[in-house]
Order: structure tokens, then C-alpha cells, then sequence
């Protein structure tokens, strides 16, 4: 959610400010630091909150442009993030970031229609005042149904990654990007150790009434600790709601002992892969012709790979099963 640039002052060179501001800071700091009104109104920065200045994005580069797991965040991520960071400035001691400002800080896969020109999300318990104001999105929640962190990747103030899957249950309405939050939060495969565990997320649906969650019982028996991404969730749940075997995640091929390659899903009984194919799969040639040896690999092996697009799995899911339907029915 970009916020207008202050002032009509672009023809003019703007004065620099103290370096020891940053790239965000408050106006009272600031004038503390002896910048005059004026500096504070021109058109080379933004005022995204009351109290708060910031140097534009595009002029700006910086802060964190990838998740814990070393993922590149998107676009909209990093925004959203940055908005975060602007409005913590400012924020009461007793707030903290909350539903999907606190997912998107932890890395959770959030669809993209949610994060375009939403506002930061941001939680307070009673009998504190619900937070208001531009660009904020306020919530009161129960005490005993949150656990306040102070993350270490981001330094925000956040609901923990039990308690902020549990707040999604308002949030998200397809039953599929709920489990693939919840795959996220309690993911093995290749992190350092899982944000929180299955027992956590069953612990948060247990502290009494919450808004979501009839969707959150029925999410958590799906959800799975090996999956890598939101697409990896639709895959698999697309292909068991159509009454086919759930597949394995992540699943290592070997042949002759040597290693040919990690499969997004697998079917080993019958040596088929299903490979989701990510826009930056298609875009950077040096992943592109990794990918084809891979499949070369798989191919020598006897294994069958079906590859799946964002445009088949999200618009046209039938065809995808149909596909793995068939290779299933000309192996088995």
C-alpha cells in the first residue's frame, strides 16, 4: 500500500537528514534531532502513519528481501513488511502484529488478493482501545488465546506462529490456503527447526471460541510437516479430494544407489513424479536447464514426471488430476 509523497517540494533539492534516522523514523525524533517542520513535508519522503516519515521504497533499498528459510519474499511481502516496520515506530507497548501481518513476517503463504492494498494488522487485548488510523487494521483478542513474541528475524512484536495460524481461520476463506498456512508453520524439511509443532496448533484451537474455528479443526488433520510451498498444498489436497492416493512429499529418487533428484509429490509404487512448474522456473535459464537434466535423470530411471502450471492447478484443477489419473492408470 503505497502513501503519498509529502509536500510539492520536488523541484527543490531536499536538505539530507541525519544519517543516524534511518530509513524510518518518528517526526519527534527527528525535530529532536533538529531537522526543521518543513524537511518533514517535502516531497522525497512518505508519512505512511501519524508521527512517522520514511524514505520511499524505490529510493530505499534494504531491510529483509528474503524469509527465514532463505526464500525470496514477493513484491507485495516485502511491502506489507515494510509498512510493519514504519508503523512499529509508533506503536503502543501493549500491541503487537497480528492475523496476516504477523503470517507474512513469518514467511506463511498468503494469497496474493489478500495483501494488495491491505492494511497492517495490528492486535490489542482488554481493555485496551481497538487501534485506528490509515493503513491499520485493528483487532482485539483474548489473552489467553495468544502468545506475544518478540521475533528475532524481523524484531517486531508478533502473535507466535501457533497463535497467529489460529487468528487466520477469520482470514482466509479456502479451506486449502489454511492447511497450506498451517503446512508452513509446522514444516521439517529443510529449516533448521519448525516455527511450532502439530501439538501447538491443536493447543490454540483448544482455548475457547474464536472466530474460524469450525475451519481450523477441519484444516489441522490435513496439514502436513514436509511441505515446501502454497502450491505443494493445492497439489496434494487437489489430488485426494478427487479420491486419489495422497502422495509423498519432497520424495528423494535414487537409482543405482545415487542420488537423480527431489520430486515436489511422488507416487513411488508406481515411479511418478509431479513437478510444479513456478514462474521462476520458466523465467531464469540457468533453473530452466537444471530442470530439463533433472527430468532426463527421472526419465532414465523410469520414472514418468507430470508437470503442473500455476494456470492448471489454480484454473483448471480437473485437467491436473485427469493427467495424473491417467499416468496412474497406464502404471499400475
Amino acid at each position: 500500500m503505497r502513501m503519498p509523497r509529502l509536500g510539492h517540494h520536488e523541484r527543490m533539492p531536499a536538505a539530507p537528514l541525519p544519517e543516524d534516522l534511518g530509513l524510518r523514523f518518528r517526526v519527534a525524533d527527528a525535530l529532536a534531532a533538529g531537522v526543521p517542520p518543513a524537511r518533514l513535508r517535502a516531497g522525497d519522503l512518505e508519512a505512511p502513519f501519524h508521527g512517522v516519515r520514511s524514505i520511499p521504497a524505490a529510493t530505499a533499498p534494504g531491510g529483509i528481501s528474503v524469509d527465514r528459510n532463505g526464500e525470496a519474499r514477493g513484491e507485495l511481502e516485502a511491502e506489507h513488511l515494510r509498512r510493519a516496520w514504519e508503523y512499529a515506530m509508533v506503536a503502543a507497548e501493549h500491541s503487537c502484529f497480528s492475523h496476516v501481518t504477523a503470517a507474512v513476517a513469518y514467511g506463511l503463504p498468503i494469497p496474493p488478493h489478500l495483501l494488495s492494498g491491505r492494511g497492517i494488522d495490528v492486535a490489542v487485548s482488554a481493555p485496551h482501545r481497538l487501534p485506528r488510523g490509515r493503513g491499520v487494521r485493528g483487532h482485539q483478542v483474548k489473552a489467553r488465546q495468544v502468545r506475544i513474541i518478540v521475533d528475532e528475524h524481523t524484531g517486531l512484536r508478533l502473535t507466535d506462529p501457533a497463535s497467529t495460524w489460529a487468528t487466520l481461520g477469520s482470514v482466509l476463506t479456502d479451506p486449502y490456503d489454511l492447511v497450506a498456512a498451517g503446512d508452513a508453520v509446522v514444516r521439517q524439511w529443510r529449516v533448521d527447526r519448525p516455527l511450532a509443532t502439530l501439538d501447538d496448533l491443536q493447543a490454540m484451537i483448544c482455548t475457547g471460541r474464536r472466530v474460524g474455528v469450525p475451519a481450523l479443526r477441519a484444516a489441522l488433520p490435513r496439514i502436513r510437516t514436509r511441505s515446501a510451498s502454497r502450491p505443494e498444498t493445492h497439489s496434494r489436497l487437489t489430488l485426494v479430494d478427487a479420491g486419489l492416493p495422497e502422495p509423498i512429499l519432497n520424495f528423494d529418487v535414487f537409482s543405482s544407489g545415487i542420488k537423480v533428484g527431489c520430486v515436489d509429490l511422488a507416487y513411488p509404487q508406481w515411479r511418478i513424479a509431479i513437478e510444479y512448474e513456478g514462474e521462476h522456473h520458466l523465467l531464469d535459464p540457468v533453473q530452466w536447464a537444471r530442470d530439463i537434466r533433472r527430468y532426463e535423470r527421472l526419465a532414465a530411471a523410469g520414472w514418468h514426471v507430470v508437470r503442473v502450471t500455476k494456470a492448471e492447478l489454480f484454473g483448471q484443477p480437473r485437467a491436473f488430476v485427469n493427467r495424473v489419473r491417467s499416468a496412474i492408470a497406464a502404471r499400475s
